[in-house]
């Protein structure tokens, strides 16, 4: 039996509590089923919009994911996210070292208001 090809995905729905959902492949086609079963990663790493990469086998009722591990959670590119805000601030401390604190502060709410407006991140 050949190696199977690995893949790449974005989560389109997963339900925690029950523990499926189903991945959309970016090659396209129809959305490829996942259990929790076949997660490499805790099932709460796995939210809608979460990046994936996966080897689809055949199920019992159609095309599944297995050996499903997270490329980038969505929480990686939350603007919400404590993580995000920090990095921002630290590329405008490191770009324009003249900043104050008052005129980060300003900065990154205009970015952030933008980059949410504009649904650049999912």
């Amino acid at each position: 039996m050949g190696l199977a090809a690995v893949v790449t995905g974005k989560v389109v729905r997963f339900d925690e509590a029950r523990g499926f959902g189903f991945v959309a492949p970016d090659s396209g086609g129809e959305d490829v089923f996942v259990h929790v079963n076949d997660l490499d990663v805790d099932k709460r790493m796995v939210a809608p919009g979460t990046i994936v990469e996966f080897t689809i086998e055949k199920g019992d009722r159609g095309l599944k994911a297995a050996n499903v591990r997270v490329v980038r959670s969505t929480a990686d590119y939350d603007v919400d996210s404590l993580d995000f805000r920090e990095e921002l601030t630290e590329a405008l401390l490191t770009g324009a070292p003249t900043l104050t604190a008052e005129q980060i502060v300003r900065v990154r709410k205009v970015v952030l208001d933008l980059v949410r407006d504009q649904g650049w991140l999912d």
